[in-house]
């Protein structure tokens, strides 16, 4: 077996039998990275030398006994992470060169692990967006391509394009990456791998740059249920320095994966089957609901009234949060400063901004600063936030009658570069079935689960109660094992 070919769990297994080192595992990761990354811009930033180092003190450590939950796993981590030492851009201009002087509580988390950190993956600028086509330090390219058009660039997703084409290429065993609504969920759909939003407040989001605060959530991508629940072990857990964090016991969530879902209610809402919606999307969930009722679960029809106004609700509150949290970047305390000679500190302000961000950013910030607005503030925000409580209240019912839900991930397979970036209407879209699980704050998992007819994987999502990933990852190991998804991209390492 080729170094790359491992599953985390796998890597874990050969790592502490002695099959293979941690300095073995990461080269064989590194040299992926150095022969795929310049045809799929995954990285903004690479760091071998550091990531080998790493490797040699975990091989260290192991030989001495104190080997971690991860030690010497080679991961990617989203460059929304604030990485000591190393820069961190969230995909901007405005970040560029910016070396954080501390590390986020998540990556923090990992490290005392003993994971191994390949670099800093791509993504959209600030996390806004689901294409990766927005970045400052360009777009990514998802690793699979159409049966019938193999020389089309696909999408793989967004925001955490790159953490998702990383690890679905087999340049990482797993990726971290975050969730405001569905940034987490629809490039793991694209891109054929799981991944996770959890609970709101399950992970710290300390030293994570911010775009709207009270939706944002940290969580893992992987190439199984398992590795997804072996890493947001590591990554979850309380932190005081982070106001909204959950003071929840963290609990082995892997041991979920092998729990049983016969007598489980699976809840299947009706708001969900949208016109329009391709027909293979529709025969997926399907067959996801038939496989769980093969393995005993109960399938059972519920409403979520309120869903028609997700959408709209979270393109009025997410621009609102990202407006205010934008407004740090003014040239003054850290990133890109643009003044001419003798210019006033308002012109320091608008010549930085204009130069440091990016069109969407720039559409957001403006959505953001009008529903904010004295005039607007009650019209749009305040009715907004009602909503979002309607949203919640309808989740809160339905489980009253079901343990977890079963929707699909994405309304399409990867789109190609182009077609959709020039109607922003259009790419806010693609978050039709993953930002209501964001407006009530609730876990939310991507599984590959089959192909469409051009060869492209498709996901579905399971929804879960707060702070009950362990039915999440349940569920979603269940349709795993019935799915036996073993498609694998053109790109990728270890060919």
């Amino acid at each position: 077996m080729h170094p790359t070919d491992f599953t985390l769990a796998g890597a874990i297994v050969a790592l502490d039998e002695g099959a293979i080192s941690a300095v073995e595992l990461t080269r064989a990761h590194v040299d992926a990275m150095e022969a795929l990354n310049p045809r799929l811009n995954a990285f903004i930033t690479t760091t071998p030398e550091a990531a080998l180092e790493a490797a040699k003190q975990s091989d260290a450590k192991r030989a001495r006994g104190e080997a971690g939950r991860l030690e010497g796993i080679p991961l990617a981590i989203k460059d929304l992470f604030c990485t000591e030492g190393v820069q961190t851009t969230a995909g901007s201009k405005i970040l560029g060169g910016f070396i954080p002087p501390y590390e986020s509580t998540v990556t923090s988390q990992l490290k005392r692990d003993g994971a191994v950190f390949l670099g800093k993956a791509n993504l959209d600028e600030f996390a806004m967006g689901s294409s990766n086509l927005t970045s400052a330090y360009g777009g990514v390219v998802n690793p699979w391509s159409r049966r019938n058009d193999p020389d089309v660039r696909l999408v793989p997703g967004g925001s955490s394009g790159g953490s998702a084409a990383a690890v679905a290429a087999r340049m990482a065993l797993g990726a971290t990456g975050t969730d405001t609504g569905g940034s987490i969920r629809q490039p793991a759909a694209f891109c054929g791998i799981a991944g996770i939003k959890p609970t709101y407040g399950r992970c710290s989001r300390f030293g994570i740059v911010a775009f709207a605060s009270s939706l944002d959530q940290a969580g893992p991508f992987a190439r199984t249920v398992e590795d997804c629940a072996i890493l947001l072990r590591s990554m979850a857990g309380f932190d005081p320095k982070d106001s909204t964090s959950a003071d929840k016991p963290v609990p082995d969530f892997s041991r979920a994966c092998t729990r049983s879902v016969k007598g489980l209610r699976i809840g299947v809402p009706k708001e969900y089957r949208l016109d329009g919606t391709p027909p293979e999307i529709e025969r997926l969930w399907r067959q996801g609901l038939d496989w769980l009722r093969e393995a005993g679960a109960e399938i059972v029809d519920i409403t979520l009234p309120h869903t028609k106004y997700a959408l709209p609700t979270y393109y009025i509150v997410a621009p609102a949060e990202a407006s205010s949290n934008l407004a740090r970047y003014d040239g003054v305390r850290f990133g890109l400063r643009v003044a001419e000679k003798d210019s006033d500190l308002r012109d320091l302000y608008e010549r930085t901004r204009e130069a440091g961000f990016g069109q969407e950013v720039r559409r957001r910030i403006m959505i953001g600063t009008y529903v904010l607005s004295a005039g607007y503030y009650d019209a749009y925000y305040l009715k907004a936030q009602k909503v979002r409580a309607l949203i919640a209240r309808d989740f809160t019912q339905a489980f009253g009658q079901v343990d977890a839900i079963l929707t699909p991930a994405t309304p399409s397979a990867a789109f190609a570069e182009g077609e959709n970036s020039d109607d922003p209407i259009k790419m806010y879209l693609n978050d039709v079935f993953t930002v209501t699980a964001n407006l009530a704050g609730l876990p939310g998992l991507s599984v590959p689960a089959g192909l469409d007819g051009q060869g492209l994987p498709l996901g579905l999502q399971v929804i879960g109660r707060p702070f009950d990933e362990e039915t999440v990852f349940a569920v979603g190991a269940a349709i795993e094992r019935a799915a036996e998804f073993k498609a694998l991209p053109a790109i990728r390492a270890g060919l």
